[in-house]
């Protein structure tokens, strides 16, 4: 049996309250509720028994921490990782650890995925499993891996809520839509995204998903004038074309790091008469921001030059270091960190234990050998 509920404004207010005295800063509210600001991603790691139950266990450790955010994907771990989460999530309701109207959920769709296993040949796995049932058609599909046509999003949702044990997703992303856009035109991609959004309005209006966004890697970062630039104006404008005034976009997630800050420096969208970063886009629409790849899969969790800790005090390891930069950057909801590991957890959420810095304070990094 899935489990009912969602996050709530009330729910989530509670976990805040638990935390707020040893945590100062780290809950952030943003589209109607009180979110941490690190949360735990569930990419990395092989797909095995042995790391599906390190993940039940780090999500464990995460929440008892301070953490109510999850981030997942069908396609993470071929769909062990969605497993793991609902696994750990059971058994933290079950032992009235965490109540459902306490965390917040997100997963994604958009990519071809196996089930639990790699099969010995993948092109007849998806012939049998996905074309001959007429899930998909061939010709939706780019770049040998992605499809985002309302038919297989809604067969992803389904699965993604078995795997997760959840009734109700708090956040479905459609993941790297980008993808598409080196084999069709962009027009072919905006009416495509427009029926994407189509489905997952409908399945807003059933209660399947709580709201919906974008999951991108270079969507946002890079210039209009870039093959993979997407506008997030026109995006916006996609969701009110599918659910109207009210539609149920709420968040964007991209990378957002030391080593690539360009969300929050470079202008990379039109708005208005205006070129501006992605941040501020988002900023002036009221839609939540959550960061990929804080540490960079770990690139970013040593090496940081000596000059630039001074900007980042109060922290014994880079790693920290890294998410506090991530957490106080203006725009960003929560900083999201892969963590399938409890010694991981323990290091990354003690830096939650200090004030994200201040905006003065971080205005500094930049202003660094001026």
């Amino acid at each position: 049996m899935l489990i009912s509920g969602c996050a709530t404004a009330e729910g989530t207010a509670r976990f805040e309250s638990r935390f707020a005295a040893a945590l100062p800063g780290h809950f952030r509210q943003v589209i109607g509720l009180h979110l941490s600001s690190i949360g735990l991603g569930t990419y990395l790691g092989e797909p095995t028994a042995a790391y599906d139950a390190l993940y039940r266990q780090s999500i464990e450790r995460a929440v008892e921490l301070g953490t109510n955010v999850i981030d997942s994907a069908i396609n993470y771990r071929h769909q062990r990782s969605e497993r793991a989460v609902g696994e750990a999530l059971s058994g933290l309701i079950r032992d009235g650890k965490l109540k459902r109207d306490e965390v917040f959920i997100a997963t994604k769709g958009g990519f071809l995925t196996f089930d639990a296993d790699e099969p010995p040949d993948a092109t007849a796995y998806f012939q049998e499993k996905l074309v001959r049932t007429g899930l998909v058609n061939p010709d939706e599909v780019a770049a040998g891996c992605h499809v985002m046509s309302p038919k297989y999003l809604e067969s992803q949702i389904e699965s993604s809520r078995k795997n997760l044990g959840l009734e109700t997703i708090d956040l479905y992303y459609v993941h790297n839509p980008e993808t598409q856009l080196g084999e069709i035109s962009r027009d072919e991609f905006y009416r495509r995204l427009e029926a994407a959004f189509v489905a997952l309005e409908r399945a807003a209006g059933d209660g399947k998903i709580r709201s919906y966004g974008t999951a991108t890697w270079n969507a946002f970062r890079v210039g209009p004038e870039s093959r993979d630039a997407m506008s997030l104006q026109e995006v916006l404008r996609v969701a009110e074309r599918a659910g109207g005034k009210n539609h149920h976009f709420r968040a964007i997630q991209l990378p957002f790091n030391l080593a690539m800050p360009e969300a929050l420096l470079a202008s990379t969208q039109r708005w208005e008469s205006d070129r501006v970063p992605v941040l501020q886009v988002a900023r002036t629409q009221g839609l939540a921001v959550f960061a990929s790849a804080s540490l960079l899969q770990s690139q970013l969790s040593k090496g940081i030059p000596t000059e630039l800790q001074e900007f980042l005090p109060g922290f014994r390891a880079d790693a920290q270091r890294a998410i506090q930069f991530v957490r106080s950057a203006p725009g960003i909801t929560c900083a999201l960190v892969g963590m399938s590991q409890s010694k991981h957890v323990e290091e990354n959420m003690a830096t939650a234990s200090l004030a994200p810095l201040a905006l003065d304070q971080f205005r500094k990094i930049f202003s660094q050998g001026k």
